[in-house]
């Protein structure tokens, strides 16, 4: 699938409703960057901007990266209401085709997953780059598909997070594993049935003389 229709289908998924995801923070980043610092950070695949949002009014100075600029105009409109509009860097780019600059002390993935064609392993890649000497890689990702997911919604597979983490091909004498799980959660099904969600929680420090 080619970049322009990449776009084209998180244009359509954006536009399908007036709201998408909750605006809430996704609850692994919390756990993690409440114990941190506070710095500049990279939020991956940001869609409506709840996490972002979440790091500004603590503080943080975010680059806030999607493909969609429905979404990112969403996220904009609330971040403005929120008063954190100027910690806020939205920026769209079609990733990994695309990148935004610099060096951050949180780079933040948090299901990325996409319904079109996306080479995540280099994308990921691309992130733990950009992490700044004793700054955090967090990625979280689906273990398994998710309840409401039909198997043909996505065009990926779900990997464990060791296979994650093996597809980065670190250099371990920069990179220490902070954390590495599954994690479950309860959720919903498609039709409201209770259902369990496992999630890989994968968080790598570089170290700080790297």
């Amino acid at each position: 699938m080619s970049k322009s229709e990449a776009q084209q289908v998180w244009e359509d998924h954006y536009t399908e409703r007036d709201r998408v995801w909750s605006g809430r923070a996704n609850v692994r980043l919390v756990e993690v960057a409440e114990a941190l610092p506070t710095g500049r950070a990279l939020d991956l695949g940001c869609g409506e901007g709840g996490d972002a949002m979440w790091l500004a009014e603590r503080g943080w100075h975010v680059t806030a990266v999607d493909i969609s600029q429905t979404a990112l105009d969403r996220a904009a409109a609330d971040a403005r209401a929120r008063n954190v509009l100027e910690r806020i860097d939205f920026q769209r780019h079609d990733l990994p085709h695309t990148f935004p600059e610099g060096a951050f002390d949180l780079v933040s993935a948090q299901f990325l997953h996409s319904m079109a064609e996306l080479d995540r392993p280099r994308l990921l890649r691309m992130g733990a780059d950009v992490v700044s000497a004793g700054g955090t890689l967090l990625i979280v990702d689906h273990a398994s598909p998710p309840p409401r997911m039909a198997k043909s919604d996505h065009h990926h597979e779900f990997p464990s997070a060791e296979e994650v983490v093996g597809s980065l091909d670190l250099d371990e004498a920069e990179w220490e594993r902070a954390r590495m799980e599954s994690v479950e959660r309860q959720a919903s099904g498609p039709d409201g049935q209770p259902a369990t969600w496992v999630d890989n929680v994968i968080v790598l420090r570089r170290r700080a003389g790297s």
